[in-house]
């Protein structure tokens, strides 16, 4: 892509596979409580969105409210097994070294979170700080206010950016930011991605190519 000065990374899906895990985490904890769900319905449903959206989704499905403190309890589990099963993207490693721009994540997710699953998989040195979350600003995908706020922060402007996402609310969110938006298809649906608005792929490996470099 012509013009590329920085590269913003969604985190779930993208740089960390946690989002296979998590849902799993997610519809195991919604069928012991008595709402059968599978994790292939979690990831379908709940690709790339909030937390808090998620589970009102759930109480809305159920006809019934969560107990209080279910989302914590879900983070809680998802850390633990984050701890011991979350693997970077395959290739994303060596995308990130190949790609000698800026570099930052702008998330949906918190920024414990991303900080945590980024420390797990050896990633977190690569953005030397520039990790932004939608809880900072109170704005969420597919709003386009964070990915904003991210080229600000770096010192670009949205057209000197290229956003990698791989959910529909994250390529919506970068389209209305009027930044281009390459989509990463390896679990998503490419003919989808790119009726959003995204250019697709489906190997880390092709990123550095893509992107010019």
């Amino acid at each position: 892509m012509k013009n590329c000065k920085a590269v913003i990374f969604d985190c779930d899906g993208v740089l960390v596979d946690s989002e296979t895990l998590g849902n799993r985490v997610l519809a195991e904890m919604i069928t012991d409580i008595g709402f059968p769900l599978s994790p292939e319905q979690a990831v379908q449903q709940f690709k790339g969105g909030k937390l808090a959206d998620c589970l009102a989704v759930v109480e809305h499905q159920m006809g019934a409210k969560l107990p209080a403190d279910f989302a914590a309890q879900v983070r809680a589990q998802m850390a633990d097994v984050f701890q011991t099963e979350l693997q970077a993207i395959l290739g994303v490693r060596e995308a990130l070294e190949s790609i000698p721009v800026t570099k930052c994540v702008a998330s949906n997710g918190p920024e414990e979170k991303m900080a945590l699953t980024l420390k797990i998989t050896d990633l977190l040195h690569y953005f030397d700080g520039r990790i932004y979350s939608a809880y900072t600003l109170g704005v969420w995908k597919p709003e386009p206010d964070l990915y904003l706020y991210a080229a600000s922060q770096m010192g670009f402007h949205p057209e000197e950016c290229v956003v990698i996402e791989d959910s529909h609310l994250g390529v919506q969110a970068a389209v209305a930011a009027g930044i281009p938006v390459l989509g990463y298809a390896d679990h998503s649906s490419p003919e989808e991605l790119e009726a959003l608005g995204a250019k697709t792929f489906r190997s880390m490996h092709e990123l550095p190519a893509l992107l010019g470099f």
